[in-house]
């Protein structure tokens, strides 16, 4: 069982303890019913007093995630295991018990394929607005003139083509990079990854956004990194708040999503693109410009992207291609110069020597004609629609104390509710109808607030979207209820 410490952080070590059990246990590492290591062991493992261990187990039993049994240990309690779907193991793997490991969380996963029929969870476009025939035709003209493609390796930085027909593709948003520097990836979350283990390590610190992308919080908690936190407000990263960390911790990393942000949907403005480049040009940072989905806004366009006005090579541009596109060929774009990209075309080398060839060869098509145009043209009122039908069921069917972030673009919409209500526990009953979503704990690094949740309308028909966003609004009315009536109980 990995436990991450870090001595130097702002948090304390008994709170660390707190959310590094709590995240096992939300990741489905730690199960229901699970033993944890006694007081004196964890002490002893992470170098510190009994003291702070019996804080950290206190607070977790008074929230409900363990149980201590007299005479026989702590145990991860069954009620509160954070709608984890893995059973326990069986016994004869009981033993791999014994394996370390060092992933100290990995929620996103858990969210990305469920099994409820109403599936709110994963911001997914639904196949039925995608390229199916197109793409399929595309595959039959591709083997057919060159029926060897299987038997071909692609180059590892990505096929030349589609790099330059992505160069075009940037330029016409002012995204400034020639074709030697872009890296094909296998979707952004890899461009995440080769940046992680090739810049971050143990105790190196990384500025994030809260809340954020869980996949990217995953990646950089991987790496062992420290991670700080700026809040987001209708206009994006807090710049005031991100100055003074920079000035006390000079970060190497600063991860933004700063066009329809993922999962409150705000717009970063261009003021305030510009004031964190020159942050990070100031204090020598780079930036991680992970831009999913800036094609899909519903009135203007967004301001143009903090790489455009990149001239000293701070930023790392993430292009996703999957989400709009088509996600079964998971392709990802990653622009970047200097020496930083030579040390992450060496990482994509060392990962998988290159993605595969037939995918990438599928999509230049598109990228190259007004195919791709008109596609994001059909794809923004689709979606917009959708948007709007849910906001609609909200204003008519929600109680009164829930609030919501309307998104311009993107995929998501943040859904804030009363503060005594923890939407991992939310997430147990809406299962039980066959509903999921994204609980909001999920997308921040390091102190979580559990009274928000995000909802992706993209990927449900909007009949599912009726249903899905009414059972959820009753689930609520529900919750509320049964706390007013709780409250004014007089035997309470």
């Amino acid at each position: 069982m990995y436990f991450e410490i870090q001595r130097n952080a702002e948090i304390s070590l008994s709170k660390q303890i707190y959310l590094s059990i709590v995240d096992q246990i939300r990741s489905g590492f730690l199960q229901e019913g699970m033993q944890l290591p006694s007081v004196r062991d964890l002490s002893k493992q992470l170098e510190v007093s009994l003291v702070t261990v019996v804080k950290a187990y206190n607070e977790l039993e008074q929230d409900g995630f363990i149980n201590s049994v007299q005479g026989k240990g702590t145990f991860v309690n069954a009620e509160r295991k954070a709608a984890a779907d893995t059973q326990t193991e069986a016994l004869p793997f009981n033993w791999q018990l014994s394996v370390q490991n060092y992933l100290p969380r990995s929620q996103f996963a858990r969210f990305h394929h469920v099994p409820e029929k109403i599936h709110l969870s994963s911001s997914m476009v639904d196949p039925g607005l995608l390229l199916n025939r197109p793409l399929e035709r595309e595959i039959q003209q591709i083997l057919s003139e060159n029926p060897k493609i299987f038997s071909q390796y692609g180059e590892i930085q990505g096929d030349s083509q589609l790099r330059n027909a992505m160069y075009e593709y940037l330029k016409k948003a002012e995204v400034p990079a020639e074709p030697d520097n872009l890296l094909v990836t296998n979707g952004s979350q890899q461009g995440i990854d080769l940046i992680a283990r090739t810049f971050i390590g143990p105790g190196d610190v990384v500025v994030m956004e809260a809340p954020t992308y869980p996949g990217a919080i995953d990646v950089f908690r991987g790496r062992g990194a420290t991670i700080l936190t700026v809040p987001v407000d209708h206009s994006g990263m807090r710049v005031d708040i991100l100055q003074h960390l920079c000035d006390k911790h000079k970060p190497k990393i600063i991860y933004t999503i700063p066009t329809f942000h993922n999962p409150t949907g705000v717009v970063m403005t261009s003021k305030r693109r510009r004031q964190i480049l020159d942050l990070a040009q100031s204090i020598q940072s780079i930036i991680i410009e992970d831009d999913p989905w800036s094609e899909v806004y519903f009135n203007k366009k967004p301001p143009a992207a903090i790489k455009s006005m990149d001239h000293y090579g701070h930023v790392i541009y993430l292009k996703g291609l999957s989400k709009t596109l088509a996600p079964g060929c998971r392709i990802g774009i990653l622009a970047a110069s200097g020496s930083i990209f030579n040390r992450l075309l060496a990482a994509k080398a060392n990962a998988d020597l290159g993605s595969p060839l037939l995918t990438q060869k599928i999509l230049l098509p598109f990228i190259q004609s007004k195919k791709m145009t008109d596609h994001m043209k059909k794809l923004r009122t689709a979606l917009r629609i959708r948007r709007d039908l849910v906001l609609d069921l909200l204003s008519q069917h929600s109680p009164d104390g829930v609030s919501w972030v309307i998104p311009e673009g993107g995929l998501n919409l943040w859904i804030s509710l009363p503060s005594w209500i923890d939407t991992n526990l939310l997430l147990l009953e809406a299962k039980k109808q066959h509903l999921s979503f994204l609980p909001g704990s999920a997308c921040y690094p390091v102190e979580q607030e559990n009274h928000h949740l995000r909802l992706s309308y993209s990927y449900m028909s909007e009949q599912q979207l009726h249903q899905g966003v009414t059972t959820l609004c009753s689930i609520l009315h529900s919750e509320i209820s049964s706390k007013k009536l709780h409250d004014h109980s007089p035997y309470f």
